[in-house]
């Protein structure tokens, strides 16, 4: 089954321990992080502090996405906030190589992000070291952004070459975009407003399900 990991960007911040359980009653399996630094990408989300304070009342598997110049200086202070999955950006600073064998060095499963623009042809070389391939869809940094269906291409030359990868995609995420993706070869739906800005949340993680 396609696992669903609901975007945190688009969740009531106000009461953001009654939205985790509503997501979690709802069937999600992950729960994604998004984490800028204004720098990388021209916006500001949230850090290690939100992430930490999570933790301590969720039981989902923190899918940590970095959207940050620098991310091999903090690859320990998110093992050490709780994440389970930390995904960077290849188009970032730090050295591609190092920074996953840091990530599995702190006990986390490693993931790798590519902008729309970055050839899929460049993430090649690291598909057999890394256990998730994060696919945009938009281009990273605000949420509530239109789906670029030129990403479905993207999917399937990944999937085929790599057939057990997990493959995440991200970005105006909804029923009629994911199942395009699922068809693609996705496996991981990653969806903000869609599912956070439902009435009825078991009913929106269903059909991207």
């Amino acid at each position: 089954m396609t696992i669903i990991s609901p975007s945190l960007l688009a969740a009531n911040f106000a009461c953001l321990d009654r939205e985790l359980e509503r997501i979690t009653q709802g069937g999600a399996q992950w729960l994604h992080l998004d984490v800028m630094d204004g720098i990388f990408v021209p916006n500001i989300s949230f850090g290690i502090p939100v992430i930490q304070s999570l933790r301590k009342v969720s039981a989902l598997t923190f899918d940590v996405h970095l959207m940050i110049q620098q991310p091999l200086c903090y690859v320990q202070a998110f093992a050490d906030a709780g994440a389970d999955i930390l995904t960077f950006h290849l188009e970032s600073s730090s050295d591609p190589s190092v920074t996953i064998e840091e990530i599995h060095r702190c006990g986390m499963k490693a993931g790798i992000s590519i902008k729309p623009g970055t050839p899929v042809e460049a993430v090649y070389p690291y598909l057999d070291r890394i256990e998730l391939l994060l696919v945009m869809s938009v281009e990273p940094g605000f949420g509530g952004q239109k789906f670029m269906p030129e990403c479905l291409d993207r999917i399937r030359a990944l999937r085929g070459k790599a057939p057990a990868l997990d493959i995440s995609v991200d970005g105006g995420i909804n029923a009629q975009t994911g199942a395009a993706c699922r068809e693609a070869g996705a496996n991981i739906l990653v969806a903000g407003s869609y599912v956070f800005g439902a009435q009825d949340a078991a009913a929106a993680i269903a059909s991207l399900q």
